[in-house]
């Protein structure tokens, strides 16, 4: 079951499981799955799901018809590059934290943001994955992939992925959970300083606070100790329920179920003037753009905190006062961009919860939130 190998705890069988202890294993199974056309894909008839740590990932009741490649082969070696670089190249089923906690316990600079991140390494550059101010595009130089398109593996370098927010060319060539490329090894560079090892500028004013920097102040001043920096993270991840704790309901997720919004800056008359909003860069046409707050958008709307649950925001409480779905299913009590797992939900019940939200915050500020996870045959 799907349900078993997947942080939200839920999804139906596949006809055939194969789990890849070695890249060779995985390429050998890869050449018996060429890319099907776009209509197929686009249909959701591709033959092979390839999964990883299961972090960002909801799978359908009915289960996957075809065949699942788990990735779980791992390993990491590092190469020092000139006097205060190192790269680090890990295997794609590396688990991530891992990776976070071994570079911070050598004195390697740049991944400690990125802490408790659930997931395998090489869905990392996929969804250019972030957190406080930091994402992987800033430290991968290149990724080692399988090119379904042309059977063989390629190198895409930094420039090459393309990377956006939350967003790659690994991502926009993936359709309906269909990947043209099939990450295999990615390849960090990292910095190495002579004396006590410090993290990067730290960029993120939750961050900052809460380890006592001022997040105006100049780079050199936003910078702590590697370990304070990842035991901060934690700390915050944790309290938000977004670090894997089979106890704790609030982490049986996909992890933020929403991206935050992208808008021309144009439309902010539209909005409140408290709205929360981040400069974003420019459109292609020349707009400058802004990027809100999902989470904040969420709750205002009148989806807060365990929206979905009994006791929940009203608006989630379901016509008979029992929960949207008698409970099953519920946006976290710790954050409102994570729709959880109450125990024994399906993955029905947590898309009925995500699409509510979804309604109230179109209906409230005309703003259309869109998935993060890879949705396998459902829809939200």
């Amino acid at each position: 079951m799907l349900a078993d190998h997947t942080t939200a705890r839920v999804g139906g069988p596949a006809d055939r499981w194969i789990v890849a202890r070695s890249e060779a294993e995985a390429v050998d199974v890869l050449q018996t799955h060429p890319l099907p056309d776009e209509a197929a894909r686009t249909a959701g008839q591709d033959s092979l799901l390839v999964l990883g740590g299961g972090s960002n990932l909801l799978v359908s009741d009915r289960g996957f018809s075809g065949t699942v490649l788990q990735l779980a082969f791992d390993g990491l070696s590092a190469e020092p590059v000139g006097d205060d670089a190192v790269e680090v190249r890990v295997a794609a089923g590396h688990d991530w934290d891992r990776v976070v906690a071994w570079t911070v316990e050598r004195g390697l600079c740049g991944l400690e943001a990125l802490s408790g991140i659930p997931g395998a390494t090489g869905a990392v550059p996929v969804q250019n994955v972030g957190a406080y101010g930091s994402d992987v595009s800033q430290t991968i130089v290149q990724v080692r992939a399988w090119d379904r398109a042309v059977a063989d593996i390629v190198v895409l370098n930094n420039e090459d992925l393309e990377f956006g927010y939350r967003d790659s060319l690994l991502k926009r060539t993936t359709i309906s959970g269909s990947p043209r490329y099939v990450v295999l090894s990615v390849t960090f560079r990292l910095t190495h300083e002579a004396g006590p090892p410090l993290s990067a500028p730290v960029r993120y004013a939750e961050l900052a606070r809460a380890l006592g920097l001022d997040h105006t102040a100049e780079e050199s001043s936003r910078r702590a100790a590697l370990p304070h920096v990842r035991q901060k993270v934690l700390e915050l991840r944790s309290n938000k329920g977004m670090v894997l704790n089979g106890e704790d309901h609030d982490t049986w997720s996909t992890g933020s179920f929403f991206t935050n919004p992208i808008i021309a800056e144009a439309r902010l008359e539209e909005l409140p003037e408290r709205t929360p909003r981040f400069s974003a860069g420019y459109s292609g046409d020349g707009q400058a753009l802004v990027k809100l707050s999902a989470a904040w958008l969420i709750d205002q709307a009148g989806c807060g905190k365990g929206f979905g649950l009994a006791d929940g925001p009203e608006l989630g409480r379901g016509a008979e006062g029992a929960g949207l779905v008698g409970g099953r299913a519920a946006l976290s009590t710790k954050h409102t961009l994570a729709v959880t797992n109450r125990g024994d939900a399906s993955t029905e019940d947590l898309l009925t919860v995500a699409r509510a939200a979804r309604d109230q915050v179109r209906e409230k500020f005309g703003i259309t939130l869109h998935p993060e996870p890879v949705l396998i045959g459902c829809k939200l």
